[in-house]
């Protein structure tokens, strides 16, 4: 069963106010149930959207330096710390709401020049990837 979302739900989970949300949905982007109760988008067309955004966003022209590479799962955002000890060094990264923390050797950062306020590419790869259905807010 597809959950039906709240607006202002839906809203967040794009990143995006309930006011532009509503404004797709006058010029027909989403559809939106505004017939019985809060006003809700159904939860499988809210998927195609954020696949939609997803692709059109600038971010997702954006590829690594480095080229190839196998992993798929790439978040490019923006460095915000940079903590370097002797042999390693913790980088964090913020891409939208996300913050990605990365252990590396202080060689590779210093290689990749990586400080605060660098645009940089999280990749995730990993064998394991754990998926929870979240409670459908009401």
């Amino acid at each position: 069963m597809v959950d039906r979302i709240r607006l202002t739900d839906a809203a967040a989970l794009l990143g995006v106010s309930d006011d532009t949300l509503r404004r797709w949905a006058d010029s027909g982007r989403i559809g939106v149930d505004r017939a019985s109760g809060p006003a809700t988008v159904d939860g499988a067309e809210l998927a195609g959207l954020a696949e939609r955004i997803a692709a059109e966003s600038p971010l997702a022209r954006m590829q690594p330096a480095h080229g190839a590479s196998s992993a798929r799962n790439r978040v490019t955002g923006v460095v915000t710390r940079v903590v370097r000890g002797a042999v390693m060094a913790q980088v964090e990264v913020q891409a939208g709401p996300f913050r990605f923390v990365s252990l590396m050797s202080r060689e590779a950062a210093d290689e990749l020049a990586l400080e605060p306020g660098v645009v940089a590419t999280a990749s995730v790869k990993a064998t394991t990837v754990v998926v929870e259905r979240a409670e459908a807010p009401r």
